[in-house]
């Protein structure tokens, strides 16, 4: 009887574990379809002001990236809202927005973990002397890389890795091109690609990934996995940041060594994204 006993326990259990995940799957539909077409509007907004981006100048390109980080923010943080509910979406905010002022200010005063740097006026206000659009743009690039990983990994450790590297791998895009229009600079010179130093990129990795693994332990687990139709736009918008970039930098900004360097790295979770969406 013992015996038996055991085998209905681990059955109900089972069973239990099936609506558990069917009832997160139908959540998830039910959320896609509460969203509806207007999930689909930042990212609309976002590739018409990144076209302009290379074909203006000077003040008009500020504009452009100041007005493109406020939109990445809100569609990212309003997907999370809209389909994982306020916890993930407070969790998000004060991880990796909270989180990337913190580790800014840090830089700028320590050089650690990027190395030594400064940001020029251009950017607007500031808070502890980092221009606000800089911790929303962790935010705004954090979700959907998150989101990619849900798909590309299973087991948490691996998805945190995927995270973090799918996050860190945007500066290899974001630092040279910001480098060249005079939005911040290195104050040291040192070995690295595209004139940005190796410290950067190893900073931005384990930053990124500790990043991500908070958020994982805080944000529950309705941020461990999704409906692919709720989340084809934060899916579009990693490929699109990516495709767009290579193209950019290897076109019209006259970046070469970062459209190369982010084609191979960003590709490295991009491409796989792709084909598991395909």
């Amino acid at each position: 009887m013992r015996g038996a006993d055991r085998v209905r326990t681990v059955d109900r259990l089972r069973t239990v574990d099936r609506l558990r995940e069917g009832a997160g799957e139908s959540a998830g539909a039910a959320d896609a379809g509460r969203y509806g077409r207007v999930r689909w509007l930042p990212l609309g907004g976002l590739i018409l002001i990144q076209i302009g981006y290379p074909l203006t100048h000077a003040g008009t390109r500020t504009g452009l990236v100041v007005a493109t980080v406020v939109l990445g923010f809100a569609g990212s943080v309003g997907h999370a809202l809209a389909t994982r509910g306020p916890r993930a979406a407070a969790a998000l905010v004060a991880v990796t927005g909270v989180g990337g002022l913190a580790v800014e200010a840090l830089g700028l005063r320590t050089g650690f973990p990027f190395g030594g740097y400064g940001y020029s006026g251009a950017l607007g206000p500031r808070l502890l002397g980092v221009p606000l659009v800089i911790p929303l743009a962790w935010t705004w690039m954090a979700w959907p890389a998150w989101l990619a990983a849900t798909l590309l990994a299973r087991r948490g450790a691996a998805r945190i890795a995927v995270a973090g590297f799918g996050l860190a791998a945007w500066d290899l895009f974001l630092d040279p091109q910001m480098v060249a229009d005079g939005y911040w600079h290195w104050r040291h010179p040192a070995p690295g690609l595209a004139g940005i130093p190796y410290t950067n990129d190893l900073g931005w990795l384990a930053v990124a990934v500790a990043m991500m693994a908070l958020f994982a332990a805080v944000a529950g687990q309705r941020v461990r996995a999704g409906d692919r139709r709720a989340d084809a736009p934060m899916s579009a918008l990693y490929l699109w940041t990516y495709l767009s970039s290579v193209l950019a930098h290897a076109v019209f900004l006259d970046l070469p060594v970062s459209a190369a360097a982010g084609a191979v790295g960003m590709g490295l979770v991009a491409i796989p994204l792709a084909v598991a969406l395909w």
